[in-house]
């Protein structure tokens, strides 16, 4: 098994493809270069997705992400590339990407790009009332 960073992602077969269901994934670890200033910037990045057919490997995305470490990107650029990326691969239904950059220079930077299927729209969230919610013990 690879253990250097790697650009290939690879999926699985979306296992209840007829249905919609999110996935969310934090990714604590992202960093890439200021292709200003050659100095390293972090992020978490917060991926939210609803496949369609396939779904991403989470080890290749590991490999992925750890690829653009010694890469110059504004934070603007990597988010969007990254979406693209997986857009292009998985074809989800809906897929957002949540870049929360930490702190440069006194600024908090977050970028967020979305990916709707077209033709796809969300289903009505559920809303659970108080009581529905709360445990059915009796005292």
């Amino acid at each position: 098994m690879s253990t250097q960073p790697a650009k290939t992602l690879e999926t699985f077969p979306n296992p209840r493809a007829g249905r919609d269901f999110h996935i969310h994934m934090e990714i604590p670890e992202f960093t890439c270069l200021c292709p200003k200033t050659g100095q390293p910037d972090f992020a978490t990045l917060f991926l939210d997705y609803i496949p369609d057919q396939t779904c991403v490997e989470l080890k290749s995305l590991k490999l992925y992400i750890w690829s653009f470490r010694n890469e110059g990107h504004f934070h603007e650029d990597v988010t969007n590339r990254i979406l693209d990326d997986l857009v292009g691969l998985l074809q989800p239904r809906f897929m957002r990407l949540t870049a929360k950059f930490y702190v440069r220079g006194g600024i908090f930077t977050n970028v967020v790009a979305e990916h709707r299927q077209p033709g796809w729209t969300p289903p009505a969230p559920v809303e659970l009332s108080r009581f529905e919610t709360q445990s059915n013990t009796r005292g």
